[in-house]
């Protein structure tokens, strides 16, 4: 097989991944209705892999996917990564960690059997809790004529020391759990419990300000568990609104936000692609109502509406995919507050040098599945599923997340 220079690999990936054009990318088309029953799952076999010369791959921890390694030569190693079942979007999640009972450097064979492709830039931790981009020295994706690579390899010095590599930074459910007891130490925050997932996760809520509910905000993440960047720019989201400046004060003390960090814990923890233990991508349920997941926070959102009285002006369901873009709800229709939306976006891209935002409205006047959709038709909450490109350098998320919040509580004021 021909192996590309690794610059010229590197070449390809951005080119395939997150290139930048004259022309937007036009992101994704019409959502299909698909049904949202529970499906049954590929639960992976926990284990170590034992491999020559006393190198070890193991899967044995929250949030990993790896389903087989194998030693081809004395220099390579061949690991398989597979879905949680299908049909299912490409986003192929790996992680998993390796050493050796001595230093060694061999490459590893990333192979997808056929289920998927080489889609996210390997990230490497020396301790699973900060990543960073591997070398791109060490990252080489093969020649591909047509479509995309189904296979990639990366080259791996191992040690007694663990070493982490995962598709993005290692998100699991203490990282939330753990971000949300910071935030519960502010007085004006509580939580909520409205659920529990299908293992048994208590599902929750956030509660952020200290208004009287006529004015509502909602802001979500992570309903497929490999879109960590939407994660971190939510996070930046909520910790600009929970600042001690005159601004945030004032902006809860009219308007409280409520966020669910992580709509798919069952599915974080297992490593999933995409769905969650119910087989399902979630972000299809928001009309039928099948997972638990979906349920626990409509009914929750629908419960507050009818106890207060009041209403939801805003929400916000973050998201990764291959590059940044925002899809809005076709922007002749008006919810609670009209022409939020586009406002917000434009006003907060403007403050990025060079920064043009990739707007997408649905051109359709009627309700979808998703939970963009959810929020305006049932809610009329200006709202919109904001997407943060998978390779987007970690500073602008930050910034992208931090400059909405902050545009935001300016026009709600």
């Amino acid at each position: 097989m021909k192996i590309l220079h690794p610059i010229l690999s590197l070449f390809l990936l951005v080119l395939i991944f997150s290139c930048k054009s004259t022309a937007k990318w036009e992101g994704q088309g019409p959502i299909q209705i698909v049904p949202t029953e529970s499906k049954p799952i590929d639960l992976q076999e926990k284990k170590t892999f034992d491999l020559e010369n006393r190198v070890y791959f193991s899967n044995q921890f929250e949030g990993a996917r790896l389903h087989d390694a194998k030693r081809i030569n004395d220099s390579l190693i061949s690991i398989t990564i597979l879905p949680e079942n299908e049909p299912i979007n490409p986003s192929p999640w790996y992680a998993f960690k390796i050493w050796s009972a001595s230093p060694q450097t061999f490459w590893v064979k990333f192979t997808y059997s056929d289920k998927g492709f080489h889609r996210y830039y390997p990230k490497i931790s020396q301790d699973g809790y900060a990543y960073s981009n591997a070398d791109s020295a060490d990252f080489v994706l093969p020649t591909v004529a047509e479509g995309r690579p189904t296979e990639a390899f990366l080259k791996v010095s191992s040690s007694p020391d663990t070493l982490w590599v995962a598709a993005q930074d290692l998100v699991g459910t203490q990282h939330v759990t753990d971000w949300k007891a910071e935030l519960l130490k502010l007085d004006f925050v509580e939580k909520i419990e409205i659920g529990q997932s299908t293992n048994g996760r208590t599902l929750e809520v956030l509660k952020i300000g200290t208004a009287d509910d006529q004015k509502m905000l909602m802001a979500i993440s992570m309903q497929h568990p490999p879109e960590v960047p939407g994660y971190l720019a939510m996070k930046a989201f909520v910790e600009t609104i929970c600042e001690d400046s005159p601004e945030a004060r004032k902006f809860r003390s009219k308007f409280n936000l409520y966020v669910m960090p992580q709509m798919n814990p069952d599915g974080v923890s297992n490593g999933h692609w995409r769905h969650n233990v119910g087989g399902i991508d979630l972000n299809r349920d928001w009309v039928n109502f099948n997972q638990p997941e979906t349920k626990a926070l409509s009914a929750f959102m629908e419960k507050k509406v009818a106890d207060s009285g009041g209403k939801f002006v805003f929400a916000a369901d973050f998201h990764a995919t291959w590059e940044d873009i925002f899809y809005t709800i076709n922007e002749d229709l008006e919810g609670n507050f009209p022409g939020l939306i586009p406002k917000l976006i434009k006003r907060s891209s403007k403050r990025i040098p060079g920064y043009d935002p990739n707007i997408r409205p649905t051109e359709t006047n009627e309700r979808s599945v998703t939970s963009n959709s959810y929020f305006f038709f049932v809610h009329g909450a200006e709202s919109m599923t904001f997407e943060v490109g998978d390779n987007t350098p970690r500073e602008l998320i930050r910034k992208k997340g931090e400059l909405t919040a902050r545009e935001l509580m300016r026009l709600l004021k």
